[in-house]
């Protein structure tokens, strides 16, 4: 594999072991992008000459037992993380002029760790969408074929990586926003357990409280790098460090063989397309000849349209949180006409958008059900295997959202119904990993959910790796 293109934590040893100089590497990863980036437009932030700069004095820079895992790695982030003296915008036109102070915390955290950043990559819309294209920058094309989404929000995020633009990234993931681009780009990427990232630094103004349902969290091209990045992402702020610290478990099984997986293919909730299902059927069989206890029928016990709903609810009631006054209160007039029974999706958004604190509580408390249901299921299994969306990448499409549809196998369906798969971790607060399983029959990638139980994100992380290393799904795009 080309230099550009290795992982990471690979990089790094070669860095630690001489063979490269970090400023040699960061010189590598500029004229990729300047070759090939014009097209695909995922960096649209660089900061080029401050890399350099950083690259020249971590290579006169003594190393010892104390240098960061990341030593010299020069990595890329999701546009909507605060790096200092650069502008922090989500895509927003009104926020074009917003220069951060301070480095964000994740940002810090890298660079403790020893990376520095070649600048930032794009993202929609107020980072709403399976998309990634908004006034300030443009639109960003996926590296397998331009002509498609690399998927949102972190698209620029993962179109990077699969480019070979850079080492590492960093994202986040309310609606999927981690692993559709993951999926759609042919890359890693893991959404952890809520909350054991901090959102901090991750923010159009200062000081914002932990969101519920979005998490931050880390993309690559190894699995391997998602457990150093999560290491390195993972923790509380320095006021709750007075208090408490992260201990997360490590794997559950270190073979793959001792690995318990159930497949679910797909449902009539939000159908997947033939080869999607099929794909997740396949790994299933992959699993099973490697000796691994399989099941296709294994599922959480509860209601999953009702936890659906629930987490519709729940979404929307983050999601429009700054919606204006005027909107507000026209959403709240729609709101007050609905029949009781209505749950269609218009109903929903509608209900969501101005849930009261007194039904968001009702419905966290439905959630809770949900939480434990899942924990049952894991006592009994270490992973389950699903679908990330209904298709490989779709062509981009910038009509209103309200106008957009997907075709799943010649049947149209709503835009944003296939959530309904990232949404099953999202809700309940659990880990999933997102692992590369090779290319569809037109050779687009496809991803699949490794999801875990609560705080067993290394287990999901841990079953990604070694699946990748048994079967060797992960390939690159050719660009030339």
């Amino acid at each position: 594999m080309d230099t550009h293109h290795l992982p990471a934590y690979i990089l790094a040893e070669k860095i630690r072991n001489k063979e490269i100089s970090s400023l040699e590497l960061t010189e590598i990863f500029i004229a990729r992008i300047e070759k090939y980036d014009d097209d695909i437009n995922s960096v649209v932030v660089r900061t080029f000459e401050d890399a350099i700069d950083s690259a020249k004095s971590i290579d006169n820079s003594s190393m010892d037992d104390s240098i960061g895992p990341l030593h010299g790695v020069p990595m890329t982030i999701k546009e909507s993380y605060n790096i200092r003296g650069l502008s922090t915008s989500w895509g927003i036109p009104d926020y074009k002029g917003n220069i951060a102070k301070e480095d964000g915390l994740a940002v810090k955290r890298f660079k403790n760790a020893g990376a520095h950043f070649l600048g930032k990559t794009n993202v929609p819309l107020n980072l709403a969408d399976f998309q990634s294209y908004n006034d300030i920058y443009g639109t960003t094309g996926n590296p397998w074929d331009i002509k498609k989404t690399p998927g949102g929000s972190s698209g620029g995020s993962a179109a990077a990586l699969a480019a070979g633009f850079t080492s590492l990234e960093a994202g986040s993931d309310i609606g999927g926003s981690i692993r559709n681009p993951a999926h759609y780009c042919g890359v890693f990427g893991h959404k952890p357990s809520h909350a054991i990232i901090p959102s901090s630094g991750h923010e159009l103004i200062p000081n914002v409280p932990e969101p519920d349902l979005s998490v931050c969290g880390p993309l690559a091209r190894s699995a391997k790098d998602l457990e150093i990045a999560l290491d390195i992402m993972a923790g509380p702020i320095e006021r709750e460090s007075k208090g408490w610290q992260l201990n997360l478990p490590e794997s559950r099984r270190s073979v793959l063989k001792d690995f318990k997986v159930a497949i679910w293919s797909n449902d009539e909730i939000a159908p997947v397309s033939k080869e999607i299902a099929e794909r997740c059927e396949e790994v299933g069989k992959n699993l099973e000849s490697a000796g691994v206890n399989v099941s296709y029928v294994a599922k959480p016990d509860h209601d999953f349209l009702k936890s659906e709903i629930n987490y519709q609810l729940l979404l929307q009631s983050v999601m429009q949180s700054g919606m204006s006054e005027e909107e507000f209160r026209k959403i709240e007039e729609i709101a007050n006409t609905l029949e009781p029974n209505d749950f269609s999706p218009e109903a929903i958004l509608a209900r969501g958008t101005v849930l009261s604190h007194r039904n968001w509580i009702r419905q966290n408390y439905a959630r809770e059900q949900t939480k434990i249901s899942w924990e049952n299921f894991f006592n009994e299994w270490d992973i389950l295997i699903c679908p990330q969306l209904a298709t490989t990448a779709i062509e981009h499409d910038h009509r209103k959202i309200s106008e957009r549809a997907i075709m799943v196998d010649n049947q149209e369906q709503r835009y944003f119904q296939q959530i309904f798969w990232p949404g099953l971790a999202v809700n309940a607060h659990l880990p999933s990993t997102v692992f590369p399983t090779g290319l569809s029959e037109d050779g687009m990638p496809i991803g699949l959910q490794a999801i875990g139980g609560a705080y067993e994100d290394k287990t999901t992380i841990k079953f990604a790796e070694l699946y990748e290393r048994e079967f060797k799904a992960f390939v690159v795009p050719n660009l030339d």
